[in-house]
């Protein structure tokens, strides 16, 4: 089984959100649907299994489950759905050699969806979720760098 890049996978709908953060949990924090069912506050797992489901989710119980997975799939498919762009919270952190490559391959991804699609190799959806990673890697580095004359303390390990 090879593992995903969770840092360039973008949901295209809620249902695949919703299962991503299940997929997340399990595989980054070895949660199963109990666990989380538990975590955000659910009495029961078949809860959490009925939004599978039906792939829908209680907006008020939204902010529980991706806390609860250690995600923010659902934000994001949503805040993606509405033509709007997420970015982490820039620390003003140094930028390392390997922010600079990962940013790189995100670009270069981008533009190789972009030249698949020019050529029918590729549909919409999947080369506009590749453009939306790479537009918010740029963002977050272009915030990172306005930040960094003025860092703050990491206190949260965003993968």
């Amino acid at each position: 089984m090879t593992r995903r890049n969770w840092r360039t996978v973008n949901p295209r709908s809620l249902r695949e959100a919703i299962e991503l953060c299940k997929d997340y949990a399990l595989e980054k924090h070895r949660r199963n649907v109990d666990r989380i069912a538990e975590l955000a506050g659910e009495e029961s797992q078949w809860t959490v299994y009925g939004w599978l489901r039906d792939g829908s989710i209680p907006g008020k119980k939204i902010h529980a489950f991706q806390h609860a997975c250690g995600c923010d799939f659902i934000t994001r498919w949503l805040a993606h759905s509405s033509g709007l762009m997420v970015i982490p919270m820039p620390h003003g952190r140094q930028v390392e050699v390997d922010d600079v490559h990962r940013l790189q391959t995100t670009l270069n991804t981008a533009v190789s969806a972009l030249l698949g699609f020019a050529t029918g190799q590729m549909d919409a959806d999947q080369v506009a979720s590749e453009i939306n990673t790479a537009l918010e890697a740029l963002a977050w580095h272009r915030e990172n760098v306005a930040r960094s004359h003025q860092p703050e303390l990491e206190l949260t390990n965003h993968e």
